[in-house]
């Protein structure tokens, strides 16, 4: 079910909206100003786009066949460290998504897919707030 309804919700937002990558970008420096400066090169916003791309390609394989995203996600934790973005601040953008595509569905967003994408916050969250894969497998067994 959880699939279907953040698939559905994604699908949603990109009827209504072609592009959502300046209204993620916008509401993630907002909400973290000190992340702008770390774009100064992306001046046509393909890096963010691109990012954000692989984003939700993370979040369907994550709700999906889960091969591949949850590494992904521990993997950019340690990554964005490196790039100045602490873990905490790596952690608002999955919200960040979550609310913009939330605005955008509007009325479509339903309780149902709030309540699936709240889950899947907590579920990605972990990830996050554990990086280290062999800390991660050995929770697994």
């Amino acid at each position: 079910m959880r699939a279907a309804l953040i698939e559905q919700s994604l699908d949603l937002a990109a009827e209504r909206c072609a592009d959502l990558t300046p209204l993620v970008y916008q509401r993630l420096f907002r909400e973290q100003p000190q992340m702008q400066a770390l774009f100064w090169r992306d001046t046509n916003g393909a890096i963010k786009g691109e990012m954000l791309t692989r984003v939700f390609e993370a979040i369907l394989d994550f709700v999906g066949e889960r091969l591949y995203a949850h590494h992904l996600i521990q993997c950019e934790v340690v990554t964005h460290a490196g790039y100045d973005v602490p873990p905490d601040v790596f952690q608002t953008f999955f919200g960040v998504v979550a609310a913009t595509l939330k605005d955008v569905c509007g009325a479509a967003w339903t309780p149902e897919i709030d309540l699936e994408w709240q889950g899947l916050l907590a579920d990605l969250d972990f990830y996050v707030q554990h990086p280290d894969q062999a800390e991660t497998a050995a929770m697994a067994r």
